[in-house]
């Protein structure tokens, strides 16, 4: 391999270690922005090695009788394989609003879309509507559909997604129906679309539909939210080290553009 051919390879190595790096950086910043975003699950930037240039095949013959007991291969770089959410529980924030509502571990709530699709939120910062529907703060519907009756007093949600409605001059409460969990195979495969909410993708297998509390589903906490689970001390040490590596990627490129103009001098 000739100087020149290696400092070319040495300078698109360093590029694709400060690429990867800037991917690394945009995770944490987007981390960070959503640090107080109710039901946020942070991204973890997962790198990994790229192809390598063989100059000497591990095991291949040194003599008649022995074999090269180490290879040789150069590296050509690193890449981001995957941004994956880190679907760990944010801590209960306590609102006291009958309407405010909580997975107390796996699964999500499902939401309808206006055109019929269901989507999936950790996201229970629910109201009702004018006609009394339950609904997320876009006005969707929560699944599978709950409706207040008028002069609804007080409401409660139980543990296991049972809601009944408390109405004014009734002593007995109306059961408004069951609230269900949705779980997942792989959570982690759910694709993010924004405002809280993720869809099903190939990756994640279709929602199974439990109720709160079994099947592994989670318990249904009323009158809190679940925090986002950044750690801001955990992000600002991760863009430390991004930093770090950016730094010394870009000193790699200075490098070998250096010995580079070295050896167009000696030509």
């Amino acid at each position: 391999m000739s100087e020149a051919h290696s400092m070319m390879k040495a300078l698109s190595t360093a590029a694709s270690g400060m690429s990867a790096q800037e991917t690394y950086v945009s995770t944490i910043s987007n981390n960070i922005a959503n640090v107080n975003t109710i039901g946020f699950k942070r991204g973890r930037t997962e790198i990994d090695d790229l192809g390598y240039e063989t100059i000497q095949e591990p095991g291949a013959r040194s003599s008649s009788s022995t074999n090269y007991n180490v290879g040789t291969q150069i590296g050509s770089g690193a890449r981001v394989s995957a941004i994956r959410k880190e679907f760990t529980m944010g801590s209960p924030q306590i609102t006291n609003n009958p309407f405010d509502l909580m997975v107390n571990g796996e699964g999500f709530f499902g939401i309808i879309m206006p055109n019929g699709e269901l989507k999936f939120t950790r996201d229970g910062s629910f109201n009702v509507d004018a006609q009394g529907v339950l609904v997320n703060k876009q006005g969707y519907k929560v699944y599978p559909g709950f409706n207040f009756p008028p002069n609804t007093s007080s409401v409660m949600i139980a543990e296991n997604g049972k809601a009944d409605a408390y109405v004014r001059g009734q002593t007995e409460p109306t059961s408004v129906g069951q609230l269900p969990v949705f779980t997942f195979v792989n959570a982690v495969g759910l694709k993010s679309s924004g405002s809280n909410l993720y869809q099903v993708s190939l990756s994640s297998g279709q929602a199974v539909q439990a109720i709160a509390g079994e099947s592994n589903a989670g318990t249904i906490m009323q009158g809190a939210l679940e925090a986002s689970n950044v750690s801001p001390m955990t992000e600002m040490t991760d863009l430390i080290r991004a930093q770090r590596a950016y730094e010394m990627n870009s000193k790699v490129m200075g490098v070998a553009d250096q010995m580079m103009q070295t050896i167009n001098n000696i030509r």
